[in-house]
């Protein structure tokens, strides 16, 4: 879909500093859409109608690339995956991944605590003894409203027990992968993953000589998603982060009030922020105005020494 073009933003940016051979494109699988009935859908006489597979497509497009295939030959043992729509993602990071190493875990999934008990967010949970992720449209309003007591670490952020969500570990799409895992476990276990979504799609019609979208939905397209894995774990770590620090999603159109290049931009800046601030920097200028620290200049707030006692323009950088 957008193959061809993400390839080339990267080679036109000369793959920011990697190895080409290194940076390797592969693209999400398509499935073929069915009527209630069962059966094959046509977008055209003489083609079937398609879908993407939903993000769970990664682990058999990984397969049928050769990117798994690759992995293991230059004796990759650790794998980090996330959704491309954070913009406070880490790639690689050493925390996460470092803490699913050191507790020998088969699959790790890296979470935030719910801003409130209704929201829109998939929470990590336990089925039958295995790992899942719930979705918050599976949750009923006593599930989702239920605290429990935890007794946890004091630190500067949590200075006391209290009562938490019982269901409030948000799943982000960041995810951890021992190779052994996917080899053995989940490419053999794929079939077993498809879920039904009705949809409205696009069927030839005859009579009309043309592909016609109905109003309402007429068939069913199969995906799987990314988490479907998890119950296959037998030593899932959970690791648990900061909002403010890891997740500031672009998913709204640029003006809305949330999870939009606007509001991404805002966390991103107060990220920088808190960095500067933590280095010694003094600001100056609006206090309002844009800060952003380029990955490229620090990846967690290190390196920034530089700015102890000098003054920083907000809007400047």
């Amino acid at each position: 879909m957008n193959h061809d073009e993400s390839k080339l933003y990267f080679e036109s940016n000369q793959y920011f500093g990697l190895q080409a051979e290194d940076v390797i494109f592969f693209s999400q699988g398509v499935l073929p859409c069915l009527s209630p009935e069962g059966k094959i859908l046509l977008e055209k006489p003489y083609q079937c109608s398609m879908a993407p597979d939903g993000n769970g497509g990664i682990y058999p497009a990984m397969e049928k690339s050769g990117v798994l295939a690759d992995m293991i030959k230059r004796g990759v043992l650790h794998i980090h995956a996330f959704a491309i729509d954070n913009s406070l993602v880490k790639p690689a990071d050493p925390d996460f991944i470092g803490y699913c190493i050191q507790t020998k875990a088969d699959c790790g999934n890296k979470v935030l605590w719910k801003s409130d008990p209704h929201e829109k967010v998939g929470v990590i949970a336990e089925k039958d003894g295995k790992p899942c992720v719930v979705e918050y449209s599976e949750l009923s309003k006593d599930m989702a409203e239920r605290l429990v007591l935890v007794e946890q670490e004091q630190t500067k952020e949590n200075l006391e027990d209290g009562p938490k969500l019982a269901f409030g570990a948000a799943n982000i799409c960041n995810h951890y992968y021992h190779i052994d895992f996917l080899q053995n476990e989940v490419i053999p276990n794929l079939g077993n993953m498809f879920h039904i979504a009705c949809k409205k799609i696009g069927t030839w019609d005859e009579s009309k000589n043309e592909t016609i979208t109905p109003s309402d939905n007429n068939g069913i397209k199969l995906e799987s998603f990314i988490f479907d894995v998890f119950p296959l774990s037998t030593s899932m770590a959970i690791y648990e982060v900061e909002r403010r620090h890891e997740f500031a999603p672009v998913k709204n159109a640029p003006g809305s009030t949330s999870d939009s290049p606007d509001t991404a931009m805002a966390m991103i800046s107060s990220l920088s922020k808190e960095w500067l601030e933590a280095a010694g920097a003094i600001f100056t200028g609006d206090a309002d105005g844009i800060i952003c620290i380029s990955p490229l200049t620090s990846y967690g707030g290190e390196g920034l020494g530089v700015y102890k006692g000098k003054e920083v323009n907000c809007g400047s950088l």
